[in-house]
């Protein structure tokens, strides 16, 4: 079973999830027959390795985790990874993999463009 995990920064005020918990419920609408959870790097729950425990134990054996980031920083270049291998050497079996940074994509990039275009109307 395969399952995708949208993984953002984290914030102090509770508010700031509200947009992941939006799009892993679109997920999960759009595509009901992948598991989808949302992780943070830090100050909010679950963490990265919480999500993937969380997927892996209502089955998925094959893990797909999306930063949502705009572009790659300190955190994805340095954290990201070491939290990536971490949870490899736990789940040993259960294949995990990383996308670049949303922001990394040019049909991201476009969307915002769009986005941005249709406030001058």
């Amino acid at each position: 079973m395969k399952a995708i995990i949208l993984f953002g920064h984290g914030a102090r005020d509770a508010r700031w999830r509200e947009p992941f918990d939006r799009l892993v419920a679109l997920w999960r609408t759009q595509h009901p027959g992948v598991l989808a959870e949302v992780a943070f790097l830090e100050m909010m729950q679950p963490s990265l390795e919480q999500a993937v425990s969380a997927v892996v134990g209502s089955g998925a054996n094959e893990i797909v985790i999306v930063p949502v980031f705009f572009g790659q920083g300190g955190h994805l270049r340095e954290d990201f990874p070491k939290l990536v291998q971490a949870c490899q050497a736990r789940f040993l079996g259960v294949q995990i993999s990383a996308t670049t940074a949303v922001g990394e994509d040019q049909a991201v990039l476009q969307a915002i463009v769009d986005f941005s275009a249709r406030a001058l109307m």
